[in-house]
Order: C-alpha cells, then structure tokens, then sequence
C-alpha cells in the first residue's frame, strides 16, 4: 500500500498540472458524499485555469457528475467562474443554485439510488476523467477510500481516465471501514445479500485498472462540513414528537421490541429527532441504516444508544471525524460505509423494514410532500435519497416546522407548489404541534388530521376554510384558491 511519504509506480503531479488533463466540453465525474470524502485541490485548480482561459477569450466548461452535494472547492469553485454546463444529480451550492434558476446550468434532479445505474447504462455517454480521493493506493490498482463511497465504484470502474487525490489527512487504517458492492446489469442483477444493517458484501478497497490512473495529487486536507445551527426548541419539539408516536407503534405492535433501523435525512430538523431518539430512555438501542450520517449518530453509538450504523458517508465536524479516527478499532464494530446504489436501494430498505424520517419545504392536505422547489419553480437542493427511502420504508415519516420565515408562512398549504413525494409515498407528517398518521386514511380524513394535528393554529382557519369548499369530486380541491398561500408570498 503506497501511502503519501512514499514514491508512487503512477505519474505524480501538481493539481494546476492535473487540471490540464480535462479538456473543454469534457464529462467528469467527482468522489465525495456531502463535503466528505469530496475532493479538494483538482477542481479549484481546475477553476484557476479556467480564469485564465477566459481572460485569453477561450470559453470553458464542463459536465459534472457527483454521487451527491460536494465540498465548496468543487461546485462553488468551478460554478464562480461559469465552468459547469451541466450538473446532477444534487447540490447545495448558492452560487451554483442561482445559475441552475437563472436556467444558465441544465440541471437533472435525480434520485441518489439511480445515479449508478444510469451511469451504466451510459445515458451520459462515457465518463471522460474522474477524480477520487483516497487514503492509500496499491499497484494494483486498489484504492482505499476516505470518508464516504457515494458512487464512486462505479465512476472509477467506467471512467476513461482517473486522477487521485492522494489524502495524508485520512489515515491508512480506514482499511476494512468500507464495504466495496457493486450490481452488475440487468438482466444479470443478483440480490442484494443483506438481511441485517451490519452485514459486509464486498471488498474493502476500490479495484480500478491501474492503467487509467493518469495523476496522483497529494494533499493533507481535512474534509470540511456544513455547521448546523444549535438544537432549538422547535425542531427538539419535532424531535420529541416523532419519538412518543415510534413509541406509541412499538406498544401498539407496529414496531417489533426489538425495534427496527432508522434512517435519517440531512439537517438541522433531522439532527435535532436523532438527538431526541437518542436520548430518549424509553427508546431502545437501535440501528441506522441511511445515507448519511451526522454527528448525533456517534454521540449514540459511543452511549450505547445505536448498536450500528450503516451510511454512505459521513458528514460530521472535523472534531467527530478526529474522534472516529482515533477510535478505530471500536467504530469499525459499529460502523461501515457503502455505495449509494446500495444504501439506498429499494430491496434492502424493504428487507430491513426502515422507518425513515425526512424533511420537507412543504406539505399540502392530501399528503403530497415538496422537497425541493421555493415557489413551485426554483430549485434550493434536490430531491437526494429522500424518495428512495419514503416510497421503501416501512414508516415514512416526513417532518417540516409548522411555519417559515418568523411564522409569516405556513409549511402546511392547500396544494404543493410542486411536488416531490406524491401522497402515495407518504405515511406520517409532523411538526412541533403534532403528528398526523395519514395510512389508511382517505384524503379528506387525512386533510383533517394534518390540519388539526400539524398546521400552526394561526393558519388552521384558512386551511378549514379552503376545505370547506365542495370541489364536485372525491376532494374538495378548489383549483382557484389552491396556490393563494403562495400567491400571497413575495417572489
């Protein structure tokens, strides 16, 4: 294994020198999971150089593939200089967001489950270069990856070309972190043998043809991470809610003693549940099964509270992931990190009967969730892995404060200003007032229970109001007044 302080059989490069590998027009393909495991030097150098392409009156530009959201030396970088074309299957970049509304970016909003498969399938033609960040390579071609997996097994598998950001930042001893899985194609897919959120199915390192590592860059640069505001009271009300009815399903027998894994979106709302369920006495010990992995998830397993924790990354403080890498040995008994097309495949999430607990913009009467669009028609993130697991799980739980900007905007709205998660994916709403358990309710039932149980009490007569109109069918939709909370909004 060739760690940083050791001569590599690859070309050694600098990033401004790896950054002249990528051609205009080209496809490239990033690691990274969030900010973790995310390149870092490559596309900032990359962005440089498109600078100075630009002052010399050469246009440049290039289609972007990610597994998910990406540090800021990526997307910000490339975006503020006008040097991404096209862009799927998530971000969170500002800079990048505006370009993608100002329909200056052509941008596909994907589910993270379909990413790996489409790549396959080659609907972006060929994959020009990657660039991948790894702990350690071998000769061989065996790449031990840092702190996520994402899609990257099968980027460096089908990219003509691949740099490597070799990271000293990330120790060696990651080595058996990882659990290396890909599906082959239909119609030669297998199963999927997983039965329970601890099982390991792969290879602990990325194999890729050692012939198309073009570049090894070295870097000693800590994985950064998006901070999340304080616990407040709201979202630990949210919390606190979600917990008592996950409870209540295990008295009444819909959730086993043994209870069941859990997964949990990105945020502030979703950190604040995991760290009410948490920290809950009545809650048993449980496991996670998700995406990703924030910082409540190891203060859990370090209390005993979760047992294991299954992820695709993960996106905690430098001052947790210092802690996971001091503490090795131990976390590698609690922990493994798969690719995407794993962790948020349909048939696992099935078979290990997830509740998983997402968050919302925005969610109308009938049932029906907008995770994506302000408006209607401008994008803030994507719709991640959110519909993979709302559509799979056992319990699908959507939760979402009663309220946006100071209470003057109800999160609770007659009709979805577009719609992400339709109401046949969706089982229960919460907010700080309540929670609304919408299965086997017909839709003008579950209107009432979302309008007594979660909308804030200042909005609840207009709600009432507008279902008091007889829409001449099975709902009353009144199609005239169905955006008037939008409508009444500044744009």
């Amino acid at each position: 294994m060739l760690r940083c302080a050791e001569r590599l059989p690859f070309p050694e490069m600098t990033a401004a020198e790896a950054a002249e590998l990528i051609q205009n027009g080209q496809t490239v393909a990033v690691g990274g999971f969030t900010p973790a495991g995310s390149v870092k030097v490559v596309p900032a150098a990359l962005a440089e150089r498109v600078k100075r392409l630009r002052a010399a009156g050469q246009s440049f530009a290039i289609r972007l593939l990610a597994s998910a959201s990406v540090d800021a030396a990526v997307d910000d970088a490339l975006a503020a200089v006008d040097a991404i074309s096209y862009r799927t299957p998530y971000q969170s970049c500002p800079i990048l967001r505006k370009q993608i509304n100002g329909q200056k970016v052509e941008y596909v909003d994907l589910h993270l489950s379909h990413l790996a498969p489409m790549v396959k399938s080659h609907v972006w033609g060929t994959i020009d270069h990657a660039i991948l960040e790894a702990a350690a390579v071998h000769p061989d071609g065996r790449i031990l990856l840092t702190s996520s997996v994402g899609a990257v097994p099968t980027f460096g598998r089908l990219a003509r070309s691949i740099t490597v950001e070799l990271n000293g930042y990330h120790p060696d001893t990651l080595e058996g972190l990882h659990d290396i899985y890909e599906l082959t194609p239909a119609p030669n897919t297998r199963e999927i043998p997983i039965y329970r959120v601890s099982d390991r199915i792969g290879a602990t390192m990325l194999q890729v043809d050692p012939q198309k590592i073009a570049a090894i860059v070295r870097t000693n640069i800590p994985d950064t991470a998006v901070p999340l505001t304080p616990v407040d009271r709201l979202s630990q009300k949210i919390g606190e809610n979600i917990a008592e009815f996950l409870l209540f399903e295990k008295r009444a027998g819909r959730i086993p003693k043994t209870f069941l894994p859990l997964q949990a979106g990105v945020g502030n709302v979703s950190n604040a549940v995991m760290a009410a369920l948490g920290t809950d006495p009545s809650m048993p010990p449980f496991e996670m099964y998700s995406e990703i992995l924030q910082d409540t998830v190891f203060d859990g397993i370090e209390s005993g509270r979760i047992r294991f924790a299954s992820s695709s990354g993960l996106a905690v403080s430098p001052k947790i992931l210092r802690r996971i890498y001091d503490n090795l040995a131990t976390y590698r008994r609690h922990l493994v990190l798969r690719p995407q097309e794993i962790t948020n495949h349909p048939e696992v999430i099935r078979r290990l009967g997830l509740i998983g607990i997402n968050t919302a913009l925005e969610m109308d009467l009938w049932g029906n969730v907008n995770s994506t669009h302000l408006l209607g028609t401008r994008i803030v993130n994507g719709i991640g892995g959110s519909g993979d697991f709302a559509r799979n799980c056992h319990i699908s739980i959507f939760a979402t404060p009663s309220t946006a900007k100071d209470g003057t905007i109800s999160c609770i709205v007659p009709l979805c200003s577009h719609i992400d998660h339709t109401e046949h994916d969706t089982q229960i709403f919460a907010t700080e007032h309540g929670i609304a358990d919408l299965r086997g309710r017909g839709p003008m039932e579950r209107a009432r229970l979302i309008i007594d149980h979660c909308a804030h009490p200042n909005f609840r007569p207009q709600l009432l109001d507008f279902l008091s109109h007889d829409g001449g069918g099975r709902i009353n939709l009144d199609l005239a007044h169905a955006f008037d909370f939008h409508l009444a909004r500044p744009r």
